[in-house]
């Protein structure tokens, strides 16, 4: 008889778990990013409370009598007193500043974007001869200091005889924003498709039609963003009327906080002075407010095609 053969016993190794450890470079990078993210967000905390501090003790102390403002100044007010507003608004004139710089603001703030925007249409989309050096002196305008152009700026507006008047001031204002609006709206203007207005062209619309028509409400976000800038800067501007709009009649708000505080004397009419500060920054808060989304909306357009 022949033995029963036994069958090889195989033996099955293994493999070696593979090690899910990340490696010592994306450990690195990790600890690199949260470090980077917890300095930039405490840089941006403390740039916050730097900003917002200042305001809110502004409009606190608003509605604080002088002598609270002057003995307890980080305190709360033991209560309200609009009557700060009130003498602000009707004594101190700051109704008529307030209605001044709307009407001039308004007026040179719808000059800029309709000129501007006309403007940068063209340097944009047409090509012509000069067209880019045109567009350099537009650019050359924003590095051009205005401080150096008080002078004959006074004597050109007073040959004008338009000197101590709104109309003088808007056109004034709308001429130092131009060269940042053009600026702005030319390059906004060529991230948008021009298949939309060669189609307008093509069903019979003029250049102002498909302009006013069809390019100007898709350039919407620009605008707003250009707008706000503008507003801002307009609103705020001190320099330009304090040379040119010496009539106390047509002062505007930046003057007006100015002869408030000035005017004061020996009185120290603390309470009136931070009532009408902040009815100057109001605005400018409430725009920002309003049209924080638009704003970032026209300055990211055109960055992902």
């Amino acid at each position: 008889m022949k033995a029963t053969e036994t069958p090889p016993v195989v033996t099955v190794t293994e493999p070696a778990p593979v090690s899910k450890a990340p490696a010592p470079d994306v450990k690195e990078k990790s600890s690199e990013g949260k470090v980077l993210n917890v300095f930039s967000h405490g840089v941006l905390i403390i740039w916050a409370v730097l900003v917002v501090m200042p305001l809110l003790w502004a409009i606190m102390a608003s509605f604080k009598t002088d002598d609270s403002i002057l003995s307890t100044p980080w305190a709360l007010p033991d209560k309200l007193h609009f009557e700060n507003w009130s003498r602000a608004w009707g004594q101190a004139h700051m109704s008529d500043y307030f209605f001044n710089t709307i009407v001039v603001v308004g007026g040179s703030l719808i000059g800029t974007l309709l000129l501007g925007s006309m403007a940068a249409y063209v340097l944009a989309r047409f090509d012509f001869p000069g067209n880019r050096f045109i567009y350099y002196l537009f650019i050359g305008g924003m590095s051009f200091p205005i401080i150096l152009a008080l002078v004959p700026l006074f004597f050109v507006m007073n040959n004008m005889g338009m000197l101590n008047t709104r109309h003088g001031l808007i056109l004034v204002y709308i001429a130092y924003s131009l060269p940042f609006t053009v600026f702005f709206l030319t390059s906004f203007f060529r991230t948008l498709p021009s298949s939309v207005a060669e189609a307008a062209m093509l069903d019979g619309a003029s250049h102002t039609r498909t302009f006013f028509q069809v390019m100007l409400p898709m350039a919407k976000p620009g605008l707003i963003s250009v707008g706000i800038f503008n507003f801002l800067g307009q609103w705020n501007q001190y320099l330009l009327p304090t040379v040119l709009n010496t009539d106390p009649k047509y002062r505007v708000l930046s003057q007006g906080l100015v002869e408030l505080a000035n005017g004061q004397g020996y009185k120290g009419d603390w309470s009136g002075l931070f009532a009408g500060l902040v009815m100057a920054m109001l605005p400018v808060l409430a725009a920002y407010i309003i049209f924080q989304r638009q704003v970032v909306a026209g300055l990211t357009a055109g960055a992902v095609k």
